[in-house]
């Protein structure tokens, strides 16, 4: 007896309309906005192996295809581990994607429940928050840092620590030269180092130019955005200290 194996057509996913929004089922059974669902779809990697004419072939890094007789047995193995590699950390970084988009989908609607069923607004002013499960072995943290650049002050504040630093005795001066260099010059993306701006206001100089200077740095700074971070944590028991679950490849 011949057996015939027929794949199954891939069932299209629920939609409904609410609002006049569209919202798709996913793979959770869960109806989540179009925009959502459309970002974390599955990315499939391009075939090695390209035909011309009927005839199987590869293309090299020129762009050039060659037919798979000419291509080393060698490259040929490597191109299949490497794009196997690479299949796996795309549905990763996929995967990330979702949990992001899945976690904020949820907070975001548990946060509108309790505000329309209490009144209450569960995150703080800047749009801090921590949940937690009900025996407290698992939390979620919402934080929210904001960006901060800095306006044309920086350049007079640069100015007048020179002039302190020129004045100043040659002992404080090479200390706090290093530590004026490192904050004012830029690094390979062409970025001033701001950790080392604000340790500069932590020193405290009786000169009033420095105090200045330090006016002036605190002037340049102007928040232009915004950045949630979310953090996953557990514990063993509710005397444990909380444990970060990494979502970092280097720390896996």
């Amino acid at each position: 007896m011949d057996v015939v194996i027929i794949a199954d057509k891939p069932a299209t996913p629920r939609q409904i309309e609410i609002d006049g929004a569209i919202y798709i089922e996913d793979v959770r059974g869960r109806f989540v906005p179009e925009a959502m669902y459309r970002a974390t779809a599955q990315v499939k990697m391009e075939p090695a192996i390209v035909e011309l004419n009927g005839r199987p072939g590869m293309m090299d890094a020129t762009g050039k295809w060659v037919p798979i007789a000419l291509v080393k047995p060698a490259n040929v193995l490597e191109d299949e581990i490497v794009r196997k590699c690479i299949a796996f950390a795309l549905d990763a970084s996929a995967s990330l994607s979702r949990l992001l988009g899945h976690t904020k989908f949820d907070l975001g609607s548990y946060d509108a429940l309790l505000e329309q069923e209490y009144g209450v607004v569960k995150r703080g002013e800047k749009g801090n928050a921590t949940y937690y499960s009900y025996d407290g072995l698992y939390r979620v943290q919402v934080q929210v840092a904001t960006l901060i650049d800095f306006g044309p002050e920086l350049h007079i504040a640069k100015s007048l620590v020179d002039e302190c630093i020129n004045d100043w005795s040659a002992d404080s001066r090479a200390e706090l030269q290093a530590l004026v260099t490192r904050a004012f010059n830029v690094d390979q993306e062409g970025t001033l180092n701001r950790s080392e701006i604000y340790r500069l206001l932590r020193y405290e100089m009786a000169d009033p130019r420095w105090k200045r200077a330090m006016d002036a740095i605190r002037d340049a700074m102007r928040p232009i955005g915004s950045k949630e971070y979310i953090r996953f944590g557990r514990r063993a028991d509710v005397k444990a200290k909380w444990e970060t679950i990494s979502l970092d490849f280097a720390r896996a």
